[in-house]
């Protein structure tokens, strides 16, 4: 091969061993940062839920709770679980958080539109295995639309949690008329009846990290582009031209043409090169003129 083949040829394999590793580690980085987008995201969702739920228990809930004794209708707002969901529902409606879902899943719930599916109860039942455990993460496919879930434990921690769903008979009136005797009684103090759980749509957060991985890339390949067409510029220009001249003139002077050559050189490795020549072609010359001498001598 040729010297500019070989240097194209080592300057190939350098780039795609260099793109092979810098891509797997750019693509690593941006997944991760694209994760953590989305738990950002749902974790704010979860504090804003939280900080609903606590005002509506202890603001609200001391207003209305005794109004639902004396009244035949129940008043769902009592509940910090409809609240929070109300809320979500209202901030579902704003184009930037239509696909975020929040959900107080329990398999026993007051309300079955809190019902937990499979998925969800198997998370409450880790939670219950691994009381240590204050949160989990993760993606879950709904519908064919990647979903990334943020879920922690509920926990009855209040006793007035009791007075709604521990058994029918100290539940308020009301709360039976409405949501029946069947379903979320029999709850205790500190255990984890339910989740927390939060999905936020990730489809497009990595699909923004996916371009963002092409665009590098290209970014990277034209770049390497143009630094094969400066190399190959350079190494013609100050190597291979000048090798070029050297060989033709090292031709001529090995058929006896002495009146050759190799012109100005630079101050560099070829133009040593060339200094070497041109003292090898005077020595040449010395060398002949004393051959011709001695055998017109003779």
């Amino acid at each position: 091969m040729k010297i500019g083949t070989k240097v194209n040829l080592i300057v190939m394999i350098a780039f795609l061993g260099g793109i092979l590793i810098s891509g797997t580690a750019l693509s690593s980085v941006l997944e991760q940062k694209a994760e953590q987008e989305v738990s950002s995201q749902a974790i704010i969702a979860i504090q804003i839920a939280n900080s609903l739920r606590k005002y509506t228990n202890d603001r609200v809930q001391p207003l209305l709770l005794p109004r639902v004794d004396t009244q035949e209708q129940f008043i769902p707002e009592v509940i910090p679980t409809f609240s929070v969901r109300e809320t979500f529902e209202i901030l579902r409606k704003t184009q930037e958080f239509s696909n975020f879902i929040y959900k107080d899943a329990a398999p026993n719930p007051t309300n079955m539109r809190d019902m937990a599916d499979k998925f969800e109860a198997d998370i409450i039942n880790k939670f219950n295995q691994q009381p240590e455990l204050k949160s989990l993460s993760g993606f879950r496919n709904v519908f064919e639309n990647k979903l990334f879930y943020t879920a922690r434990p509920f926990r009855v921690d209040q006793q007035s949690c009791l007075r709604c769903h521990s058994a029918p008979e100290v539940a308020p009136k009301s709360q039976l008329v409405t949501y029946g005797k069947e379903h979320g009684f029999g709850w205790k103090l500190n255990q984890i009846v339910a989740t927390q759980i939060v999905y936020v749509p990730a489809e497009e957060i990595f699909k923004t990290a996916q371009l963002s991985f092409y665009l590098i890339l290209g970014l990277l390949g034209l770049i390497f582009t143009i630094i094969v067409i400066i190399i190959n510029l350079l190494l013609k220009k100050t190597v291979l031209q000048r090798l070029k001249i050297m060989a033709n003139v090292a031709e001529k002077v090995s058929i006896g043409d002495m009146d050759a050559n190799f012109g100005k050189q630079d101050k560099d490795e070829i133009g040593a090169l060339a200094d070497a020549f041109n003292r090898m072609k005077h020595s040449l010359e010395i060398a002949l003129n004393m051959l011709n001498n001695n055998t017109n001598t003779r």
